[in-house]
């Protein structure tokens, strides 16, 4: 005959649930074992200073032999009474400065000594509007109208006669249009002598070139020469463009 386990007395049955129970109470007594602190009482209350001894110095008193002050001076003053048998002349001084009552006084002045420097400006008289244009060499003999037009085409000439392209702006390639901009002086020379282009060295061309003008006849405003500013512009043109 087969005996038969009654499930009632089983003790295996809930091992695992008793398991876990017990780890979780060991867990939490070994937790609360770390969290537990403990600390120092002590009996010091930190309101009261305590002083051992107090360290007493006996200052000593010394005696300062101070001579005393001098007797104060005995001043003895003589009074002496004079007759008065001279008159004192009082001196009165006068006030320098000026009321409104006062003049002054005003020099006059004639008009025969008064010199009159006349005073020449020097006013330039642009090349367009000038009554009388400077004359280049060679434009002398003809009318106001035919020397405007000589002294225009004079200037061409004289840029083609001089011209030089510059060797090494013509190595690296440089080219462009110069304006030159000079004045025309009152004594027929050129002077005041300004260039804008693109390269320096087309410039310093354009400058050379102005130079070498020959002295002119200088231009005239109601009868008196005056500077006269020129513009002219120098094209620097390379072979092939």
């Amino acid at each position: 005959m087969q005996v038969k386990k009654n499930p009632k007395a089983d003790i295996g049955k809930n091992s695992s649930l008793f398991f876990a129970i017990g780890l979780n109470i060991m867990l939490f007594i070994t937790w609360q074992a770390l969290e537990f602190k403990t600390y120092d009482k002590a009996t010091i209350d930190i309101g009261i200073l305590n002083i051992e001894k107090e360290v007493e110095e006996d200052i000593p008193i010394l005696n300062i032999n101070t001579p005393p002050p001098p007797p104060p001076a005995v001043v003895t003053e003589s009074v002496q009474i004079v007759e008065d048998t001279e008159d004192i002349v009082e001196t009165i001084i006068e006030s320098t400065e000026a009321s409104q009552d006062d003049r002054i006084a005003e020099p006059i002045v004639s008009v025969r000594d008064v010199a009159v420097v006349e005073v020449e400006e020097e006013v330039e008289v642009p090349f367009a509007i000038i009554e009388e244009v400077p004359i280049f060499p060679g434009c002398e003999s003809l009318s106001k109208i035919q020397k405007r037009a000589c002294f225009e085409e004079k200037m061409q000439a004289h840029v083609i006669k001089n011209f030089q392209y510059p060797q090494v702006a013509l190595e690296l390639g440089i080219h462009g249009r110069v304006y030159i901009m000079f004045t025309i002086d009152k004594d027929g020379g050129i002077s005041n002598i300004k260039t804008r282009g693109p390269d320096k060295l087309l410039e310093n061309e354009a400058i050379r070139i102005i130079n070498q003008l020959p002295t002119m006849i200088p231009g005239k405003q109601r009868g008196k020469p005056v500077p006269v500013p020129f513009s002219l512009p120098i094209n620097f043109v390379m072979a092939g463009n």
